[in-house]
């Protein structure tokens, strides 16, 4: 097992924080009218408009409402998590660019410093504990992605720790509930998955899954700032571990219509599209996340490339078009070597594919190189590392 792997378990708490971090006003500056900045249903309109702007990529527009905020509640970890929830989503496409890594850090950095000050004012501050359990989340995610695993380690029990202080308030409106959501799904699945982890999971309480899940479906559904969340984690649960995949599409046809620029919503449409068999709808998606990365658009890169030419090779090599299979599985490994992700299960493929279709063309030496680098870069007991020794033996490469 790669200790990347249980790491990258993080990913799912440190998305806790991004409820708590999208109520906050835009203009006249007075009392909040609950206790906690995040549950006043007055702010939340007024962010609305600016939180709709990040998610849909646009950067500009979100990011000055957000300055606003800093000016307006210089105290509060909440618009410096804003700003840091942006940045984020600037990370989100494409996981490997780390140009935008000290920014980030920085800015969570920030918040965990004003979360720590409210939380030493009043110990019992869930608010601040669910800013902590973000933050927290966030760094360790990151960190994880980047191999600092004694940081990544240090953050992840932090937002556990923190996670379970910011839990249990029933009373409290569904833009908390994400939180025990999450902790009922996840403190049950990480040891399930990951064993290494049960430790630290034992020092909390015992969690339900199948609890987790309604009360993600009842944010979903009820929420005003966390739906859009409980909706990511639903689609990414239901398209992996619950093996429920119309219902993983049917949140990212909505996430997509709603949110049309967001490159990450659009590339998990066409690749739910194409995972339930609607081959023609995840062609036509894919073909303008294409051309949207050559018009340069914000947030398409060519990790989204990789998949988009990887489902429109599919579709025409099953109408038996060659040529255009060929062309679009060629663009699957230019964008698969772009992103550095030679590794990944859409790359692999590509090479097989290419390497049968020189075979078939009578092209040996061709065939036998697409095999070999599929030798190279999968792990052994991968399955596409397995088909290349296959094929490579009988047909004698």
């Amino acid at each position: 097992m790669q200790y990347s792997r249980i790491l990258l378990t993080i990913l799912f708490i440190g998305f806790l924080g991004l409820v708590s971090a999208q109520n906050a006003p835009l203009d006249d500056v007075g009392e909040p009218e609950s206790t906690y900045l995040l549950l006043d249903k007055g702010l939340q309109f007024r962010i609305t408009e600016n939180v709709n702007a990040l998610y849909n990529y646009e950067f500009e527009k979100a990011e000055r409402g957000f300055a606003v905020m800093q000016y307006q509640y210089p105290n509060h970890p909440l618009p410096y998590f804003l700003q840091g929830l942006a940045t984020w989503w600037k990370i989100a496409p494409d996981i490997e660019n780390k140009s935008f890594d000290n920014r980030f850090l920085k800015q969570m950095d920030t918040v965990i410093d004003k979360a720590k000050k409210m939380l030493d004012e009043d110990p019992d501050n869930k608010e601040a504990a669910f800013f902590l359990a973000g933050a927290y989340g966030f760094q360790g995610r990151l960190l994880s992605e980047r191999k600092s695993w004694t940081k990544a380690t240090f953050a992840g029990k932090n937002a556990l720790k923190y996670l379970n202080m910011s839990k249990g308030e029933e009373e409290l409106n569904p833009e908390l509930l994400l939180g025990d959501a999450l902790f009922n799904y996840f403190s049950v699945w990480i040891p399930e998955n990951y064993p290494i982890l049960k430790p630290v999971v034992a020092l909390f309480p015992k969690g339900n899954k199948e609890l987790g899940l309604k009360q993600l479906e009842d944010v979903a559904q009820n929420a005003f700032y966390a739906r859009v969340e409980a909706q990511y984690f639903l689609f990414r649960l239901y398209g992996s571990e619950e093996k429920q995949p119309y219902k993983a599409l049917a949140i990212t046809d909505y996430l997509h219509e709603k949110f049309p620029n967001n490159p990450y919503f659009h590339r998990s449409y066409a690749r739910h599209l194409y995972t339930v068999g609607r081959i023609t709808e995840a062609k036509d998606q894919s073909l303008e996340i294409l051309k949207r990365i050559d018009d340069k658009w914000t947030g398409y890169e060519s990790n989204s490339g990789r998949y988009a030419a990887f489902y429109i090779a599919q579709f025409y090599d099953r109408v038996n078009d060659k040529p255009n299979a060929k062309k679009y599985y060629l663009k699957t490994l230019s964008y698969g070597e772009e992103s550095e992700s030679q590794e990944s299960g859409y790359y692999l493929y590509a090479l097989i594919a290419l390497g049968k279709m020189e075979n078939e063309a009578k092209n040996k030496a061709k065939a036998k190189e697409y095999f070999n680098k599929v030798k190279k870069y999968a792990k052994r007991k991968h399955p596409a590392h397995k088909e290349a020794r296959e094929y490579i033996k009988k047909n004698k490469l």
